[in-house]
């Protein structure tokens, strides 16, 4: 298919744009780690909670979220609404405490809760493992995703695909590392904003088209169980989104908080911390994660969800590999000259916005936690430290294009996304508790955490590797739907890291002292060392009751403000004014919450 000279004219416009921003604030970014990777620590709440939010827009999300909505229907976002939890906890229990650390990097925060050998090598295996595999995996599959946008739209090869989107993260990496933190922040925010506006306006064209008939069309055309916002738990008819016990469970009550997975990491972590860590002090910080949970959970998915409705109209006859496609089939047959261009740029700026915050934040561990730290030892007689600085800067530019190369190296292995996305949530599985409780249990030490790591990872990959062996074709199926390989390796990793963590010894008295002194998790924190007790205190630190009722009240509030939005689309307005009062009071407790903890 080929664009009009406008379409290319809107791309190619949005592309100068990134470039301009990247050249204007390369001197900023070029003054230390801190300005590269943190943006001089400057953030408002709006800017961090938006570049969150845009990171998340990947040129995959639509796809996966038309994908699983033709398959079984609007509840079935549940595989991702389910990590709100998650994210809440983040903002009132976490979001203030990385702030308040003040380190780098998520891996710095490792040497002021950890000491010793033990830690440093926790530190260098997870700056390899988080900022160069996982993350080269998260890149593999925006890429992929992207690849099957430009298949779609353009009818291109899948080597003439490739070659393009290669140029494009090039192009990303280009522009990221010459501004940072700061030039990728600021272009989110502007390439959020085109996707947002672009897949709205793409929403009313399907809505318009006469097969689709609007809202009562999709309503009259699709089955109730489709529409449902909630899953059903058992046996299911074809459409619906139905959940075993299991599975269920495995949703609601482990996945949030056992599993590590980007963008929604038990206790924070991620290009999550790295923003909120960005921010201007405590409050914004805070300020910034509740405003990326609602934009993200709220606003953000209901123009996809409309659009992937009116697919399984418009495209009844689509196979299961083509679903995710239908997206860009509905840009391509519907949008007239111009918005097609819109829609276009609006891709490539959800590609652009996820993969130079992943190249920055993947930099950030090898430059800071592995470079620095085990490799470079300090220019002789230099007492400004200007040229370390700058070494240390372009240490960091050049790591970005590393990552860059490796990730664009094995996009081509993979042949979806859902595997990836399988593996990432498996191979994370028990280690999220680690990284909730290390904050506020004195107990936990480097062991327990490297313990935790590395577990998961042999503990799935053992699983997924043996089952085909092991179990018949019907054994199989049920191991897979049940989700039950999470199951067993949240279960045992748990079992493993706890067993480690009482046969080891915990971190020495004065160095929790210190780590306490620092960032004040609580207002009372004692510790039974060597049979000795010592209870530390802190009028900086905040009762935990009023954090529990502020993180209920929020999950509340914000599933409420996401059903009321769908209610209103779907006129059910009875339905949509009780969820409008539940969420109004939720909001009350919140507010009455946060105001009576005195920290936000």
């Amino acid at each position: 298919m080929e664009l009009a000279f406008l379409d290319w004219s809107i791309i190619i416009g949005l592309l100068l744009l990134f470039v301009i921003i990247g050249l204007r604030l390369k001197d900023k970014a070029s003054s230390s780690l801190a300005d590269f990777f943190l943006g001089g620590r400057n953030f408002p709440w709006y800017i961090a909670g938006l570049s969150m939010v845009a990171t998340t827009f990947a040129a995959d999300t639509p796809l996966y979220v038309t994908e699983i909505i033709r398959k079984s229907g609007i509840s079935s976002n549940w595989q991702w609404w389910s990590l709100l939890i998650s994210g809440m906890l983040t903002t009132f229990f976490f979001a203030r405490l990385w702030r308040r650390a003040n380190v780098l990097t998520e891996l710095e925060y490792l040497d002021i809760r950890y000491e010793g050998k033990v830690a440093q090598f926790l530190i260098a295996f997870k700056s390899i493992y988080l900022g160069v595999i996982l993350n080269v995996i998260v890149l593999a599959w925006v890429n992929f995703a992207m690849i099957s946008i430009l298949e779609a739209f353009f009818g291109l090869t899948y080597m003439h695909s490739i070659l393009i989107t290669a140029g494009m993260m090039l192009f990303a990496a280009f522009y990221s590392s010459l501004s940072g933190i700061l030039g990728v922040a600021i272009t989110d925010a502007i390439q959020f904003t085109i996707a947002m506006i672009g897949t709205i306006i793409l929403c009313i064209y399907v809505l318009n088209n006469d097969k689709v008939g609007g809202i009562e069309g999709i309503k009259a055309q699709l089955s109730p169980e489709t529409l449902n916002f909630l899953p059903t738990l058992g046996e299911g008819s074809p459409g619906m989104f139905s959940l075993s016990i299991l599975t269920f469970i495995s949703y609601i009550g482990i996945q949030w908080w056992a599993s590590w997975f980007p963008g929604a990491e038990p206790g924070g972590g991620g290009y999550i911390a790295q923003r909120i860590m960005s921010t201007k002090d405590e409050k914004h910080a805070v300020w910034s994660s509740l405003f990326f949970n609602i934009a993200h959970y709220c606003l953000r998915p209901w123009p996809w969800i409309i659009i992937a409705l009116g697919t399984t109209i418009l495209y009844p006859e689509a196979t299961e590999a083509e679903a995710g496609k239908t997206f860009i089939y509905t840009m391509k047959d519907l949008l007239p000259t111009g918005m097609k261009g819109l829609l276009l740029a609006a891709f490539i700026s959800a590609y652009m916005s996820t993969i130079s915050t992943q190249l920055n934040w993947g930099a950030s561990f090898i430059t800071n936690d592995f470079y620095k730290r085990f490799i470079f030892k300090g220019i002789q007689n230099d007492k400004s430290g200007e040229h370390t600085r700058k070494r240390l800067v372009k240490v960091g530019r050049v790591a970005t294009l590393i990552i860059m190369v490796i990730a664009i190296s094995i996009t081509p292995l993979l042949d979806s996304i859902k595997p990836a996305w399988d593996f990432l949530l498996g191979s994370g599985a028990g280690l999220g508790l680690v990284l909730i409780l290390r904050w506020f249990w004195w107990r936990i030490n480097a062991w327990s955490e490297l313990t935790a790591t590395i577990a998961p990872f042999i503990i799935y990959g053992g699983q997924i590797l043996l089952t085909p062996y092991l179990l018949d074709e019907t054994q199989l199926a049920y191991f897979k739907d049940n989700n039950i390989a999470f199951f067993i390796t949240s279960i045992a990793t748990t079992i493993i890291w706890l067993i480690v963590t009482f046969t080891t010894q915990p971190e020495s008295k004065e160095h929790l002292s210190e780590y306490f002194k620092r960032v004040f998790p609580m207002k009372k924190w004692t510790l039974k060392h060597n049979g000795e007790t010592t209870v530390l205190t802190s009028e900086q630190g905040i009762e935990l009751k009023y954090l529990f009722i502020s993180w209920i009240s929020s999950i509340v509030m914000t599933y409420g403000i996401l059903f009321f939005i769908g209610k209103l689309i779907f006129l059910e307005y009875t339905d949509a004014l009780y969820l409008a009062l539940l969420s109004l009071a939720s909001f009350g407790v919140l507010k009455w919450s946060m105001d009576k903890s005195k920290a936000f």
